[in-house]
Order: structure tokens, then C-alpha cells, then sequence
């Protein structure tokens, strides 16, 4: 096993971390969207909405065990780009990350597909449709309810991120009442599940660009067509937009009623270096 290791072992940093935040986000959405596929192939026999946020908050926390100590596990092309922003990540290390998020995710809703493609097709009739009462595109990337305009179901994604982002920078806070250590991954599924629970009704709850957009492209070549980006008002650009700016406002609630009055706590190791990648999960 050594030699082999020799051999396959990665040197550069920068594909170590892309292949870390692919195989995180690859377990993230099989988890997440098989739940999806279940609960609406099923009709509801084999699960509820509960089922989904289960589905993906587990998700979450396998893929922020698998990829953490290499990456960061931000699994999130929004809180990557925020980390840039704030200078915690080089931005030259933004093309892999964002690569590497985006091909877990296409290659996972790949995976879902192929796993119930044969409930795909009964359940359509081999009619692969995007609204309608047989639509499956759900499965794999958000849609807004029939009832939401576009600016609510804007505000839905920004806040949900909000929430997001706020909530993990709490659950990593050196300087405040942080999670004990080891229970970040479960604490951050937790708390995507909390947010499905509480505001997934409107919009899915994407919350994330790398879960939204790879899946979407994938149901464009598998058989939806483009109707995935024209649908819900041309929806497909709000969950890229949204998370981005929900994260950065998270970042900034947090910083000004939270972060710039505490002291920081002697000894903890919150040199921005050695929590880069703690901090970075999701």
C-alpha cells in the first residue's frame, strides 16, 4: 500500500483542495437529493418534507467530516467567494475550490439520476418536465413556489443565507460562547435543517450556488431542456446572486453586533491562519 500511495499521493496543494471539496459536496447532494427524489418519486409514501432536510443537513455533516481538514469544507461558492472578500482565502484559490464544488455536485445529481432513472421514467412517462404535475426538475435544482414573485423569492435566499453564515460563524467563534470542539460538522447539518425546516417552503432553500447551478446544467443536457432556466420568471440566476450577498451580510451582522466588541481569548489559537480552515466550514 505504501508503494501505491507513492505513487498516487497529490503534492500540489491546490488539487488536494479542489479533490477535498469535490468528494464533500459529492456526499453533501447524493445525500440531499436522493431524499429529494424519494419523497416526490414516491409520492409521499416513502417520506415527507422532513425527510428532505434530514437528507441534506446529514449531508452536510459527512461532507464537512470528509473534506474539513483539507479544504476547509466550504462546499459553498458563496462562502468561498466571502472568505476571498474578507482575505481569509487567496483568491488564486478560488477557480479550484468552486471547481472542484461544482463538479461534486454535477456528478452527484449524475449518480441520482441514474439511480432512479427508472422512477424517473414511470413516474413522467419518459416526459422529463419542469412545471407541471408530473415535474421532476425539483429534484435536482430550486424552483419558487407558483405563488412567489421574484423579489420575495429573492429576499427568501438572501435571508436564508443570512441565517446560514451567521449561524456558522457562531458555531466557530473563538471569542464568544463557541461549539464544543469536534460537534461543528453536526451543529452546521443541524442547522441547514433548521433552515430547511423553517424556510424552505418558498424557494428550496439553496442557499448555495455550487448546489443550485451544476445540477441545473446537468438537467438541461439530461433531458429538461432549457426550460430549467426560463422557468419561475428565469429563476436560475437568484440562487448564485442571493447566497452571495446573504453571506457577506451574515459576515457583517456578526461583525458589528458580535465580533468588534468581544476581546479575543488568550490562547485559544485565533491567529487568522491557524482558524482559516476551521472557520471555513460550509
Amino acid at each position: 500500500m505504501e508503494k501505491i500511495q507513492k505513487v498516487l499521493m497529490i503534492r500540489s496543494v491546490a488539487i488536494r483542495e479542489m479533490l477535498a471539496e469535490a468528494l464533500g459536496m459529492y456526499i453533501l447532494m447524493v445525500f440531499g437529493l436522493s431524499s429529494v427524489a424519494q419523497v416526490v418519486l414516491g409520492r409521499q409514501n416513502f417520506g415527507q418534507y422532513l425527510n428532505i432536510n434530514l437528507g441534506f443537513g446529514i449531508g452536510v455533516t459527512l461532507g464537512i467530516h470528509a473534506a474539513g481538514g483539507v479544504s476547509g469544507a466550504h462546499l459553498n461558492a458563496a462562502i468561498t467567494i466571502t472568505h476571498c472578500i474578507l482575505g481569509n482565502l487567496p483568491w488564486i484559490k478560488l477557480p479550484a475550490y468552486v471547481i472542484g464544488q461544482f463538479l461534486g455536485s454535477f456528478t452527484a445529481a449524475a449518480t441520482v439520476f441514474g439511480i432512479y432513472y427508472d422512477a424517473l421514467y414511470d413516474y413522467s412517462k419518459g416526459n422529463f418536465t419542469v412545471t407541471g404535475p408530473t415535474a421532476t426538475a425539483s429534484i435536482f435544482s430550486t424552483y419558487p413556489a407558483p405563488y412567489m414573485s421574484l423579489p420575495g423569492s429573492f429576499f427568501t435566499e438572501f435571508l436564508a443565507t443570512v441565517m446560514l453564515h451567521l449561524g456558522i460563524l457562531i458555531i466557530h467563534d473563538e471569542k464568544n460562547n463557541r461549539a464544543l470542539r469536534g460537534t461543528e460538522a453536526l451543529l452546521t447539518g443541524i442547522l441547514v435543517l433548521g433552515i430547511g425546516m423553517g424556510m424552505g417552503m418558498n424557494t428550496g432553500y439553496a442557499i448555495n450556488p455550487s448546489r443550485d447551478l451544476p445540477p441545473r446544467i446537468f438537467t438541461a443536457i439530461a433531458g429538461w431542456g432549457t426550460d430549467v432556466f426560463t422557468a419561475g420568471q428565469h429563476w436560475w440566476w437568484v440562487p448564485i446572486t442571493a447566497p452571495i450577498l446573504g453571506s457577506l451580510t451574515g459576515v457583517f451582522i456578526h461583525k458589528i453586533f458580535i465580533d468588534f466588541h468581544n476581546l479575543p481569548v488568550m490562547g485559544s489559537g485565533n491567529e487568522k491562519g491557524q482558524t482559516a480552515v476551521e472557520v471555513s466550514t460550509l
